[in-house]
């Protein structure tokens, strides 16, 4: 029997082994796409105990706790940080199977050196030892810089200033470059009762009245010159489906016109809306090169009264299988007829489009760049060993793995960096295993360039970092 999560963990062959250890391990990590706040990577955030940097925001980790029948304050209510903790360490108990189980113990491997494993007996002990770790002097760049992160892209609403992009930038103490991305998801969004609250933020940070669909997109194009001034070179899109409503320029300003008066409008008319911002948009990531990412196949925010009283992201999400790839191909093909079609990202969260976004993406392919369009990785319910394994497998039996960009972390927090180790073995495991198999030759030069590429070298290339 193998020990516990020990140096060869989830590596069962001597060429998985080769691959992870001498290839894999020690890459550096680009995380192209999280939701860490730049205010605490500048201001350097220090925090009091295990609680606050491992359960604060981790909606991974409440719905667990949830699913252990531990009532809601002792996850996202007054209960003390330390109770919350004995919460989640019984929980974790349970969590045979679960990725999380591997992340957690992982993290207190990497960032606080414990062998052992957390449960509810053992929560004093790891408690006590995290806490000192982290009252020692650990904090949030220290966590950043142990996990060899070269460079961070943020997620950032068009209307927000960047400040603290700007400051962290002029600070020579600290050499991890934290670059914005651009997320317009409150610009899309008309059917949101808030629409016109937040088009007056966004009117003021472009310094332009909004009264027309075409000063919507003129304001947003402001405010892109102004984040790709800041290094912004990628965009992110969270939508139900990827969609491809036909629509004309006169029926999006007569819907748009609607809204601005204070009027409702229907759910046909919101997909014609995201269809024409979705192309606008588009066209200028393509004149900006930027990537452009969208994420889709999600149902948000299920439980009312967990919704009413936690707010989004409180972990009652599923996934949403209607995704019609039809669309999702006329999308791409309506920004590919003129040429316009900038670097695209797909991922989904049901992991049966994955076929469809494998034969979608061969379709588009082209000359500008190895893997223009990718399939990106295993997202949020399916970053998980048989998800990533089932991706990645997917994509090789569908299009190029050597090309593909990797993983990211898509978190909040500052020790999610081991996802990217957790990633790393899986991925040497599977080549690993087909190389064992007969079914790629033990080409090492060519088995070292596919293995660093997907785990860093790749996605450096496809962004076109300067790290």
């Amino acid at each position: 029997m193998k020990s516990f999560m020990d140096e060869d963990f989830l590596l069962s062959t001597d060429t998985a082994r080769r691959l992870y250890h001498e290839y894999a391990e020690n890459m550096p990590i680009v995380d192209y796409h999280c939701h860490i706040n730049p205010r605490e990577i500048y201001e350097n955030r220090k925090f009091d105990n295990i609680t606050q940097v491992w359960l604060g925001g981790d909606h991974y980790k409440w719905r667990q706790i949830r699913s252990n029948g531990v009532e809601e304050k002792y996850i996202t209510g007054d209960a003390s940080d330390r109770d919350k903790f004995q919460k989640w360490a019984e929980t974790l108990e349970m969590a045979i199977g679960n990725p999380l189980y591997h992340w957690s113990h992982l993290e207190l491997k990497r960032y606080f050196g414990y062998n052992g494993y957390l449960s509810g007996d053992t929560a004093e002990e790891v408690w006590n030892l995290c806490n000192a770790k982290l009252q020692g002097g650990m904090s949030a760049r220290s966590m950043i810089k142990m996990s060899n992160v070269k460079l961070l892209c943020t997620t950032d609403d068009p209307a927000d200033t960047l400040e603290w992009h700007a400051k962290i930038a002029a600070d020579e103490t600290f050499d991890v470059k934290v670059l914005p991305a651009w997320r317009p998801e409150a610009a899309m969004s008309p059917e949101k009762p808030e629409y016109l609250d937040y088009l007056a933020r966004l009117e003021a940070a472009a310094d332009q009245k909004i009264d027309s669909f075409a000063a919507l997109i003129s304001a947003l194009k402001k405010r892109m010159d102004f984040f790709a001034s800041m290094g912004c070179c990628v965009s992110d899109h969270s939508l139900e489906y990827v969609m491809c409503e036909p629509y004309t320029n006169d029926e999006i300003e007569a819907i748009f016109a609607r809204r601005l008066a204070g009027g409702t409008i229907t759910r046909t008319e919101e997909r014609k809306f995201k269809t024409a911002f979705m192309i606008e948009l588009g066209r200028e990531y393509h004149k900006k090169d930027w990537v452009m990412q969208i994420h889709f196949g999600v149902k948000r925010n299920n439980n009312t009264r967990i919704y009413q009283s936690v707010g989004a992201d409180g972990g009652v999400d599923c996934i949403n299988n209607f995704a019609p790839s039809e669309q999702m191909a006329d999308y791409l093909d309506a920004l590919a007829r003129t040429d316009e079609l900038p670097r695209t990202i797909l991922y989904s969260l049901n992991p049966n489009d994955s076929a469809a976004i494998g034969t979608i993406i061969g379709c588009f392919q082209d000359a500008s760049t190895a893997g223009k369009i990718q399939q990106g990785s295993a997202w949020w319910f399916n970053d998980h060993k048989v998800g990533m394994t089932e991706q990645m497998t997917s994509l090789a039996n569908l299009g190029l793995l050597g090309n593909f960009i990797g993983m990211l972390t898509d978190s909040r927090s500052f020790l999610s960096y081991t996802r990217h180790e957790y990633f790393r073995r899986i991925m040497c495991e599977l080549i690993g295993g087909w190389v064992e198999n007969g079914e790629y030759p033990a080409d090492e030069k060519t088995l070292e360039k596919i293995i660093k590429g997907i785990s860093y070298n790749n996605a450096v290339r496809y962004f076109k970092f300067d790290v």
